[in-house]
């Protein structure tokens, strides 16, 4: 009598054990559980740690609430102003719903994935190719209001979507690149004519001032004179003074007259 009341404990003991394992489950951290029970919600989400189901009734699904970064490939489209680009983009976006990630929609990582591609096309259609090089911040805004909106009803909320690149054709990145050295070029020549015409005044203050005095012209010769005999490593030739000859030549018109009245006056 005890032996079989002894193997009836230890069957019932077996049992349990068999039970409790087959009905323990253990949910991370990063994780939701969603529990069906013979195909219908049953109860609430089921937090991280320890949970027990029903064996063979429930069904524990569990869903990953990390953010998830989803690369969406390259688009090729036609911008407003008919230049064809392609342009690839990545979405950041986590499940803030498990209930409704796991029942309203099948796969909910592809109908984001789906919906940023038509998304994406959307925008390339509706922008000038000027926007999407250097207005890109309005874009992804643009982008992530176009993709969240219909995500909210799949228990998915879009944090952030960012366009990664812009493919230009060839011969738009040479027609670019051709206006942009066109531009700058520009720039150089008016910032040329700017800096003549700043110096072409000064140089017209400077020949009014060395015009009242003759003098300072002929400091300012030396100067350029020394300058430009330091910078070539030359010989320095010293220009001979216009005024010196011209005394010169009236005392050479002047000595023969005192020359001729002094045996006069012997």
């Amino acid at each position: 009598m005890l032996d079989e009341l002894l193997t009836a404990v230890a069957a019932a003991g077996s049992a349990g054990l068999l039970y409790v394992v087959s009905a323990a489950r253990v949910v991370k951290q990063y994780e939701r559980g969603v529990v069906l029970r013979l195909g219908r919600l049953a109860g609430e989400v089921r937090q991280p740690g320890f949970t027990m189901i029903i064996p063979f009734v429930d069904r524990l699904h569990k869903v990953n609430i990390q953010i998830v970064t989803l690369p969406v490939p390259a688009q090729e489209g036609i911008t407003r102003d008919n230049v064809t680009v392609r342009v690839d983009a990545v979405v950041y976006f986590k499940v803030v719903d498990a209930a409704n990630a796991l029942i309203r929609v099948e796969d909910y990582r592809f109908a984001v994935s789906q919906m940023a591609q038509t998304s994406l096309r959307s925008i390339i259609g509706k922008s000038d190719l000027d926007d999407l090089l250097s207005n890109r911040e309005k874009l992804n805004q643009g982008l992530e209001l176009m993709i969240d909106s219909p995500a909210v009803g799949w228990g998915v909320q879009v944090d952030r979507v960012e366009i990664k690149d812009v493919s230009l054709p060839e011969t738009m990145k040479r027609s670019m690149a051709r206006q942009a050295e066109a531009d700058r070029e520009r720039r150089a020549r008016v910032i040329n004519a700017d800096a003549e015409l700043q110096a072409s005044k000064k140089l017209a203050e400077a020949a009014g001032q060395m015009s009242e005095q003759p003098a300072a012209l002929q400091l300012r010769l030396l100067q350029t004179v020394v300058a430009v005999a330091a910078e070539k490593n030359s010989t320095l030739v010293l220009p001979f003074p216009v005024e010196l000859l011209r005394f010169l030549e009236k005392a050479q018109q002047t000595a023969p007259e005192h020359a001729v009245e002094r045996p006069a006056g012997m």
